[in-house]
This record gives structure tokens, C-alpha cells and sequence, in this order.
């Protein structure tokens, strides 16, 4: 009698579990954005080995994600005058693009920011040579939305491309945009539009 009653409660606890619904699956987390860092020597945008090493891993996390948005700011020690150091930290962001570029990254993707001597790494007093301060940081972001994004790449090529006739491949980009199919679309309207000079819109 006892073993019957032991068979039935755990005949009763297997069915009581199968029954249990199952857990909600957990939606990916979007990968955090990804930074490097190259170093420069003092009053130069010359990029070193070791800096064209990490700029080539830079270019190959940055292709692992589908060609995120980066955005590449330069910085500078606190010799120098501002102004100068200003349009050198400049010419190293500069620098990073153009070496990115060379590895494959798409030149609309890469933004360049400037921020002189005003955001140094180690803390130095006014006029000294600090070579962690001559930098530039390479920030790789996330990809935003694709179809949105899509969309108003096609609505900039209208607005400011209007009076161009579309030729073959800028119409099928722009019916890919309207129709839902980003992938197809976006890197011909950004090539058209960067040709143009026409500032690309923002994507987040």
C-alpha cells in the first residue's frame, strides 16, 4: 500500500511538472560599446606600429558588428598652445580614420572629434610632456535601427538629390529603404550622399 501511494505522489509530482509553462526567453542584450586606444609621439599625428596593430583589431571588432558607428577623439598633452594642440589632436583623429579606412571601415561610419589638451588622461600642470595625454580614443558604438535609419537616408537623398535623377542603383536603395530592406539600401545612399557632401543623419 505504501509503495502504491509512493508510486502515485510521484507520478502526480512528474505530471505537475511538465505542466509548468516554460520561461519567458530573455531577449539579447546588445553588445557595450567596444574602445581602443593609440598612442602618439609628442607634437605628431604619426601613427606607431604598435598603434596601426590596434587600430586593425579596432577594424576588425567594428566588422564583427556589422560596421558600428565609431566616433575617433583626439587628445593632446598640455605643451603647446591651445589653439595648436586643438587642430593637432584633430590631425591624430584624423589620422585613426584614414587608418581604419585603409582596413576596410567604411569612411561615413567614422566621426572625428578634437578636444585639444582639455581632457587629459594623467592630470599635469600647464607646458608638460605627458605621453599618455597624446591619444586618440576609439570608441565603437551599436547599431541602431536599421529600418529607421534606412528610411531617412532615403528621405535626405529626396530633399537635398531631388532635382538628380535617380540612376539604377539609387532607385532600387531607395525602394529597399521604403520596402523594409536596410541592408540592400544603406551603403548605396551613403556613398551618394557623402559624395554629394551631404552630412549623413545620425544613427542611433
Amino acid at each position: 500500500m505504501v509503495n502504491k501511494f509512493l508510486v502515485l505522489s510521484a507520478a502526480a509530482l512528474l505530471m505537475s511538472a511538465c505542466q509548468q509553462p516554460e520561461p519567458a526567453a530573455t531577449p539579447p542584450t546588445p553588445p557595450p560599446a567596444t574602445s581602443f586606444m593609440v598612442f602618439f609621439d609628442w607634437n605628431s599625428a604619426t601613427l606607431s606600429a604598435q598603434a596601426q596593430s590596434t587600430l586593425r583589431q579596432a577594424a576588425a571588432a567594428d566588422k564583427s558588428q556589422g560596421n558600428a558607428p565609431i566616433t575617433a577623439t583626439g587628445h593632446t598633452d598640455r605643451s603647446g598652445l591651445d589653439d595648436y594642440n586643438m587642430a593637432l589632436s584633430l590631425r591624430r583623429a584624423d589620422a585613426v580614420r584614414n587608418a581604419l579606412g585603409r582596413e576596410g571601415v567604411p569612411p561615413a561610419v567614422i566621426s572625428t572629434v578634437g578636444k585639444g589638451e582639455s581632457q587629459p588622461l594623467v592630470p599635469t600642470a600647464d607646458g608638460v610632456r605627458e605621453p599618455q595625454n597624446r591619444r586618440v580614443e576609439v570608441v565603437i558604438g551599436q547599431l541602431g535601427n536599421d529600418a529607421a535609419y534606412c528610411r531617412e537616408l532615403s528621405v535626405r537623398y529626396r530633399r537635398f538629390l531631388g532635382n538628380v535623377r535617380a540612376d539604377g542603383d539609387a532607385a532600387n536603395a531607395i525602394y529597399n529603404c521604403d520596402s523594409g530592406n536596410p541592408a540592400a539600401g544603406i551603403p548605396v545612399l551613403e556613398q551618394r550622399l557623402t559624395d554629394a557632401r551631404i552630412p549623413l543623419p545620425p544613427r542611433v
